[in-house]
């Protein structure tokens, strides 16, 4: 009979100070030896959004590498997996986070960028990531593929036509189509139809569909949003980081939002599903040239296991 194997994991919810809100990863500190098809059925197995595979860098001005995987493939670029895995190094002590902010540099699949530990009292705070500068990768302007987003979304035409703001695919790592949407109410009203949103992502190259709207439930946050992408194994996501980059880009470069050279923006997200998460974003610009994306938000540790295979 083969050896067994024994992993260690922790999982930890991100964009939350609460214990059950956010967004769940699993992070194995040490996945060294283990084969890709291994990772995907682990990733499986964790049945969460996204499991993390935390190996020794290959750039030697990276503190680790990072393998993210969904249940059902794996992906170049994440954002709440990269804040949920610095979080639990840290707290783990596999990365030394003294009082104050430490920078580090993360190696992902799409290259290396900084991650920032904010520390008090001996805790983690909070963690930021720097994202990849954001790509506008056209508006959607036919009305016959706007009405198909409607209907996959289950909103009436007028909840998204008559908004003075475009549907567009924007990217700070991974492309997702922003939507636009009147009302909260028509937001929490979504129905989506995974197959439809499967089309409708495959047809404008974007992993997902977010969708927002300026009126929110909390007063301290500047959108309320809804993110879906089953193509890649996710119905509805509860907080999702790197969308909320992209979408903290388009409200700067739409003027959504009043902009600043440094605008902050809080992203409430996975209210309708029951995992409220806070995703705070910020965009730093020069007149209309964006310069970078910084997403960051609190975390807390949720459990520790072992995996035996």
């Amino acid at each position: 009979m083969p050896e067994q194997r024994l992993l260690k994991f922790y999982q930890a919810d991100v964009f939350t100070e609460d214990p059950f809100g956010g967004n769940p990863v699993a992070v194995f500190p040490d996945a060294h030896g283990l084969a890709d098809h291994q990772l995907q059925q682990i990733a499986r197995e964790m049945n969460l959004s996204e499991t993390v595979f935390v190996l020794p860098p290959t750039d030697q001005a990276a503190v680790v590498r990072l393998r993210i995987f969904t249940p059902t493939q794996e992906i170049p670029f994440a954002g709440h997996p990269v804040l949920g895995t610095f979080y639990v190094l840290a707290q783990l002590g596999l990365i030394a986070a003294p009082d104050g902010v430490t920078r580090v540099m993360q190696e992902c699949n799409i290259g290396l960028f900084p991650v920032e530990l904010h520390a008090r009292e001996g805790q983690i705070s909070h963690v930021v990531m720097t994202q990849p500068k954001p790509e506008f990768l056209g508006p959607v302007d036919d009305m016959e593929d706007v009405y198909k987003i409607a209907a996959a979304l289950g909103l009436p035409k007028y909840a998204i036509t008559d908004m003075k703001w475009p549907i567009e695919v924007v990217s700070t790592g991974l492309p997702v189509l922003i939507v636009p949407v009147r009302t909260l109410t028509a937001v929490r009203s979504i129905q989506p139809n995974a197959s439809a949103i499967m089309d409708i992502c495959s047809r404008f190259g974007a992993n997902g569909i977010m969708v927002f709207t300026t009126v929110t439930v909390e007063p301290s946050a500047t959108v309320h949003a809804r993110m879906f992408a089953p193509s890649i194994g996710i119905l509805e996501d509860p907080a999702t980081g790197s969308a909320s980059g992209a979408l903290g880009a388009y409200l700067v470069q739409k003027g959504v939002v009043d902009v600043a050279p440094t605008t902050d923006i809080v992203v409430e997200q996975g209210y309708e599903i029951e995992r409220p998460s806070q995703i705070l974003v910020r965009v730093e610009s020069d007149d209309d040239i964006i310069k970078t994306v910084k997403v960051g938000g609190q975390c807390v540790m949720v459990v520790e296991g072992t995996l035996t295979f």
